[in-house]
């Protein structure tokens, strides 16, 4: 056991004779982020102008349609091989980013990338032409139709481009903004924001912890980094630009996650960033930005995981329900007639819940259910019990659990209110463990973070397997999840 697994999980009745259903201060103030998005006190969602909808992307998207069927007509290709190529034109800017709302638009700076994607769009029509058709085809025509389609893009884009900061520049479609730090970096990306509308961000004021300079600087100041969260709210703010300021950068971490959980967008100053090489995001003026993905928990894809943990589980609880019935059976045997252990847990949002598991040995009371660490060395636990915990067969009713959208194949796992409450105390980045529903399995748990393991180490594995989370992160830990099981274990 790590010496945080010793200071977090004594044995049991040393945490007194009660269990604690509230959350810590610091764990409620977070997880109440993190369930409600930003609401008011109403628990309204603010309006906010969605950022991953732009206006600019659609109007590129309209300017290269606009190109693909001017070029089309001039050369009088309408072909298959035609409708092929701008496809892939269109999936090339895609892949190259281009499509992507930029703060500074510049078509010289995009040429490398416009050209270098037509150019692989012609290579890949041509391929697909000549294994279709064979070398009979006449690869000309697509190659004109390529160089007429690029000249038109470029020409197109600088008109869209311009057209795009001149609507900035009117404030007709700008996005509310916030900058994190006082500093001098904090205070030039607030005066070009101000003077250069072009990037289309609307300043609205900073937040730090110990501002300098505060009525020098080009709007109010709106708080401490605490207060980031109701700033936000209160002022529906869409972007948020973290510079340096006096907060620790660690402390910032749990706000901006919850800004990110909100649909806000975040751009971070990287550090040494007047080095070469910290160039190549984006940029207000001289000054370049890293763009932090958006939350893919407010995406497509996660409606798709929700789909796949209601196809998963029915169709596990049907194939194995032989296996069910004779768990329970074996259980009444040697545990008594309640063979279900239904236990609180801690989900989605700091929201309470009832786990069910297969019940492997009978408690003394419900304070020793609540407050024990762990059984896994229990002699009161019998030969059924012990194995239905070393295979997790135990675990197999938690699959109504996810049936009722308490929990999901992967996530994290869930915790006791009573531990939760510790934890969240004594780790800073405990609670952004309830940005996502509990699962069954985890990256923690495939890493080998079960029974007694570091809880801090287990909090950073669960709250990195949120920020980075996908589809095939998903597949990937339900796959690597096959061989724990058959190698079984003591937890």
């Amino acid at each position: 056991m790590t010496q945080t697994s010793r200071q977090l999980a004594p044995p049991a009745g040393q945490w007194g004779s009660t269990t604690l259903r509230a959350l810590g201060e610091r764990g409620k103030k977070v997880i109440g982020l993190h369930r409600d998005g930003i609401a008011d006190a109403r628990g309204r969602r603010p309006r906010r102008r969605p950022w991953h909808l732009p206006r600019a992307s659609i109007g590129m998207l309209i300017s290269d349609g606009i190109a693909l069927l001017t070029a089309a007509t001039l050369t009088g290709q309408h072909t298959q091989s035609a409708v092929m190529l701008s496809v892939l034109v269109v999936a090339a800017l895609q892949g190259a980013g281009l499509y992507r709302t930029r703060l500074t638009l510049s078509v010289l700076d995009d040429l490398p990338a416009l050209l270098g994607g037509i150019s692989f769009a012609t290579l890949g029509a041509t391929l697909i032409t000549m294994a279709a058709v064979g070398l009979r085809s006449d690869i000309s025509a697509i190659v004109i139709q390529s160089v007429v389609i690029a000249v038109l893009v470029v020409v197109g884009r600088t008109g869209a481009y311009a057209t795009i900061r001149w609507a900035r520049g009117r404030r007709l479609s700008n996005y509310r903004t916030l900058i994190v730090g006082c500093d001098e970096v904090g205070a030039r990306l607030g005066t070009a924001l101000n003077e250069h509308p072009e990037h289309g961000l609307r300043l609205v004021g900073f937040v730090d912890d110990h501002p300098v300079g505060r009525n020098e600087l080009p709007a109010p100041v709106l708080g401490t980094s605490t207060d980031l969260a109701a700033a936000v709210e209160r002022e529906r703010i869409a972007v948020v630009v973290v510079a340096f300021g006096a907060a620790p950068a660690q402390d910032l971490i749990a706000p901006l996650r919850g800004c990110a959980t909100a649909d806000c967008q975040i751009f971070v100053v990287p550090r040494l960033f007047e080095l070469p090489g910290s160039g190549h995001g984006d940029r207000i003026r001289a000054i370049p930005l890293i763009r932090l993905p958006r939350s893919a928990v407010r995406g497509v894809s996660w409606r798709v995981k929700r789909l796949f943990d209601i196809v998963v589980a029915g169709f596990t609880l049907l194939l194995f329900s032989p296996l069910l019935a004779a768990i329970a059976l074996a259980v009444r045997r040697e545990c008594g007639p309640d063979v279900l252990f239904r236990q609180q847990r801690v989900g989605l949002g700091g929201r309470e819940f009832t786990m069910y598991k297969f019940r492997s040995l009978t408690p003394i009371d419900d304070n020793e259910s609540q407050t024990r660490w762990s059984v896994a060395n229990d002699g009161r636990m019998g030969p059924v019990g012990k194995l239905i915990r070393r295979t997790s067969l135990d675990e197999l009713p938690q699959l109504f659990n996810v049936l009722r959208g308490d929990m999901s194949i992967v996530g994290p796992r869930p915790e006791r209110p009573f531990f939760v409450e510790k934890f969240s105390d004594a780790i800073d980045s405990y609670a952004d463990r309830h940005r996502v529903p509990a699962g069954l399995t985890g990256w923690a748990a495939v890493s080998g973070l079960r029974g007694d393991t570091s809880i801090e180490e287990r909090a950073h594995y669960d709250n990195f397997y949120i920020d980075n989370w996908s589809l095939w992160l998903d597949m990937k830990i339900v796959l690597w999840t096959l061989p724990v099981l058959l190698r079984g274990h003591d937890g």
